[in-house]
């Protein structure tokens, strides 16, 4: 473990890009070291790498190919938390917390008046970096969200992100899709069996649909699970799994990706007039948050059964493309001494500012207990 924090190290130190992560319920941890300082931008999504994309997608999604890259595992995690923690001071005034409940009473009229049925409205709270070693705080994500997508992302002409997102956006393996639909929020009180409010019930389904609307064209055999309470740090979601086989139809993928990205989860719905909104009256660039991010035409090799039938199969391999990413929630920015946390939640008819004001304070204390 060591040794493979010294590469990293090292790979920070030189202004390299790179990237390390861990993916949901998994011991292993995987970096991708860029051997050169090359900015590459995705066109297409056909390469292979790891792609670090926005929220708005008329940006550029940046990708660091594996074919200029240098691939290291861990395959054991480490109980180190690093340094201990502190209070962490965060710079949320009054006049913060004023705009974002005005932002949120507009989005309520908004919906009011018909301009769309939900709308996601985030902020960015500043707190102090005291630590100096984002690999530090990488390593206390691990330690706490071991259901999370926990990464580390850095390239010297864009900056350092590192996050701990509890959502998937999608997965195909092969011919087999999957997608997963999460919203709603409540804080975690030690049971899972809980209440939720009609509002958070309609925001999820509100996520659901828009996705099975989406895929029904390109994908067969869709099933859609039961709607389940899961556990992200401490807070509770709603989460329905939604999976199937990508029909022979040619999939133009860049194509299917922008047509989920972003979902009503971190964007609202329909999506055109609810992103319009959120690009007119957010008073900041939400940059990658709430973008996605992940493994893209990564090649896995399957393996045979070991059967009585397939011992003459035994020698072979079946090679197959995957593609697995994850949206960019639960994440921070790190410039200099500075660490901005992105924060938002789901807006109905019936959402509530203070409450939804609150919401983000809750969302806000997963990334901020590691700083």
């Amino acid at each position: 473990m060591q040794h493979f924090f010294e590469r990293l190290e090292r790979h920070l130190k030189n202004n390299l890009p790179f990237v390390v992560y861990r993916k949901p319920n998994n011991i292993a941890l995987k970096a991708i070291l860029q051997q050169d300082d090359e900015l590459h931008k995705v066109k297409g999504f056909n390469k292979t790498g790891f792609v670090f994309s926005p929220f708005d997608n008329s940006a550029d999604s940046i990708l660091i190919p594996l074919s200029v890259s240098e691939t290291i595992v861990f395959s054991e995690i480490t109980n180190d938390k690093g340094n201990q923690t502190s209070e962490v001071i965060s710079k949320v005034n009054s006049e913060a917390k004023e705009f974002h409940l005005r932002l949120v009473d507009k989005g309520i009229r908004a919906i009011k008046n018909d301009e769309f049925q939900k709308v996601v409205l985030s902020r960015k709270e500043i707190c102090d970096f005291k630590d100096g070693n984002p690999l530090t705080t990488f390593k206390k994500l691990l330690n706490a969200y071991q259901s999370a997508f926990v990464y580390c992302w850095y390239h010297p002409k864009i900056g350092l992100w590192l996050g701990a997102t509890p959502e998937t956006l999608l997965k195909i393996e092969g011919k087999q899709f999957s997608m997963m639909s999460l919203a709603g929020t409540q804080d975690y009180k030690g049971d899972l069996n809980v209440k939720w409010k009609q509002k958070e019930l309609q925001e999820q389904q509100f996520v659901t649909d828009f996705i099975l609307e989406s895929i029904k064209d390109v994908v067969d055999n869709i099933q859609v699970s039961n709607v389940e309470t899961v556990k992200a740090g401490n807070l509770l979601h709603l989460r329905t799994l939604i999976k199937g086989v990508l029909n022979e139809t040619a999939i133009d993928f860049e194509r299917l990706l922008y047509s989920l990205h972003p979902t009503p989860a971190v964007c609202g719905m329909p999506k055109t007039p609810a992103k319009a909104f959120i690009l007119k009256h957010e008073n900041y660039n939400r940059e990658f948050y709430t973008g996605f991010l992940g493994e893209l035409n990564f090649e896995t090799e399957i393996k045979p059964r070991t059967g009585q039938r397939n011992i003459e199969n035994r020698a072979y391999t079946l090679k197959r493309k995957s593609t697995q990413l994850y949206v960019n929630l639960r994440c921070l920015q790190i410039k200099g001494d500075t660490a901005f946390v992105y924060v938002g939640g789901g807006i109905t008819e019936t959402s509530n500012p203070e409450s939804e004001w609150e919401e983000t304070v809750a969302k806000s204390k997963v990334v901020k207990k590691v700083l």
